[in-house]
């Protein structure tokens, strides 16, 4: 299966009209397995921005006032929607970002569940009732939608970003404005189509694909009328946007970098670790926030553990993601690949021994081999810089003191592992580490039932699980004096 599906919205999406850039621009979206163009798409300007504004302004008093279970089953019917189209959905993302299409559709799965997961939700927001301590006034205490929201989406997985964030902004009550990646603006779209055709009434989802960033979204979150912002992307642009929504005051959520700990006790399960290893570091090519970054391997077991890693690593088929059998597809574009290829080179002169992969392959695309490193300096620069490609960087600790230091000595916390086959160990240090999520003896930690973020400069609030919905709601008290 090669190729965009027939049908393919390729336009913006306000009001519930597709429509052209109102300046008629557009924007290409290359496949990264050959760098060339597979399409153009609506490019919006700021007068797109606005207009997409004022439909999400005016959807929002009517859309408030309707029935949580019709919500609900808008997004349950969205999810059955997305199932069904997993091949389609699939081949979306694999053209536009280059996961294998076996991952694709696992993210296809991942998405669904997160509108099944809202759906449920919208019905269970909860208010309360109670007595003030003067004895005479009752508190009613209810729960409202935020209002509009700006909703900003990564690329590295398309599709399911896109549900984690209109999932629970549909089940509280919220209208959207959605600006996806530029790179795969493909796959939000697709997923605005089959909303429309679930239910979801016209303005309350509306997508702004864009190049101009800085130019679409300063004035909404300066304009006073955009009351939520949910961004996932790197720290350095969650800064910026943090800057943009002081001035009126805007409730943010901030889903940003990581710098992931992989922490493997001389007593783990090697078998378990380096399974876990594989899944925590491999993916989505690497290019995930939750991707381990730094292996630290206590000494008794480094060396096994390194040849083990490196063997498995080894063994992974690399080419387009359209192909059976391929196990790492492209990374996502030239500068992503540019960064890995100088972060590696970095590791190796200060030391760093490479025991596979290591050398950027001829010919097209924005490949990477899976590329296993020992003997890292800590000093070197992928210790500090979330990596974003298929690289393990191991280093070795002597004691678990040492190991928590080093695991905590970052400012990202997003999320850490740790493999230990004593269960004190695993609890203890757990607690230890500084970061929003701890897997432990698992490479695997997102889940729709679990709040999802990180602490420190990993980000503000947390998506999934409960929590979610919660980014999403204010609470308003009425006090109501009994005479």
């Amino acid at each position: 299966m090669t190729g965009l599906p027939n049908g393919l919205p390729r336009r913006l999406f306000i009001g519930g009209t597709w429509t052209d850039a109102a300046d008629g621009a557009t924007l290409p979206v290359d496949d990264p397995a050959t760098g060339e163009i597979l399409c153009r798409v609506a490019d919006a300007g700021p007068k797109d921005a606005r207009t997409a504004e004022d439909a999400a302004v005016r959807a929002q008093p009517e859309w408030a006032r309707t029935a949580a279970r019709a919500r609900s089953e808008i997004l349950r019917r969205a999810h059955e929607m997305v199932l069904d189209r997993t091949d389609d959905l699939a081949r979306v993302m694999t053209a536009e970002m280059g996961k294998p299409l076996a991952e694709a559709r696992g993210e296809v799965a991942y998405a669904a569940e997160f509108l099944r997961w809202f759906s449920e939700e919208a019905v269970r927001v909860e208010g309360g009732y109670g007595t003030l301590p003067d004895g005479r006034t009752r508190m009613l205490l209810g729960r409202r939608p935020v209002g509009p929201c700006l909703l900003i989406t990564p690329w590295n997985f398309p599709l399911a970003m896109g549900a984690r964030k209109i999932g629970p902004a549909v089940a509280a009550g919220c209208t959207m404005v959605l600006k996806p990646a530029p790179q795969t603006p493909l796959s939000s779209l697709a997923l605005a189509a089959i909303l429309q055709e679930a239910g979801l009434p016209d303005g309350v989802l509306n997508v702004v694909t864009t190049s101009r960033a800085g130019e679409v979204c300063e004035p909404l979150l300066r304009g006073g009328r955009i009351r939520k912002l949910s961004f996932t992307g790197s720290t350095e642009v969650g800064r910026l946007l943090l800057a943009q929504c002081a001035d009126t005051v805007v409730r943010t959520s901030m889903e940003l970098g990581g710098n992931a700990p992989f922490v493997v006790f001389d007593d783990a399960d090697l078998d378990v670790a380096v399974d876990a290893a594989m899944v925590a570091k491999m993916r989505n090519m690497g290019e995930a926030c939750t991707a381990a970054n730094r292996f630290l391997v206590q000494r008794p077991v480094a060396g096994e553990f390194a040849d083990r890693l490196a063997a498995r690593m080894g063994a992974l088929v690399v080419g387009p993601g359209t192909r059976d059998g391929v196990d790492v597809g492209p990374l996502i574009d030239a500068a992503g690949r540019s960064k890995v290829e100088e972060l590696v080179a970095d590791a190796v002169e200060r030391g760093a021994r490479v025991l596979v992969g290591g050398s950027t392959p001829d010919g097209p695309g924005y490949f990477y081999p899976p590329t296993v490193l020992t003997d890292v300096d800590p000093g070197s620069r992928l210790m500090e810089t979330e990596i974003f490609g298929p690289v393990a960087a191991i280093c070795v600790f002597d004691d678990e003191d040492e190991a928590v230091r080093r695991a905590n000595d970052t400012p990202w916390g997003l999320v850490g592992y740790v493999f230990t086959e004593a269960l004190h160990r695993a609890l203890r240090v757990g607690e230890r580490l500084e970061a929003g999520m701890v897997g432990i003896n698992t490479g695997l930690v997102s889940n729709p039932a679990a709040p999802f973020g990180g602490v420190k400069q990993s980000g503000l609030g947390r998506e999934g699980g409960r929590a979610g919905i919660e980014e999403f709601l204010e609470y308003q008290y009425l006090a109501v004096p009994v005479r």
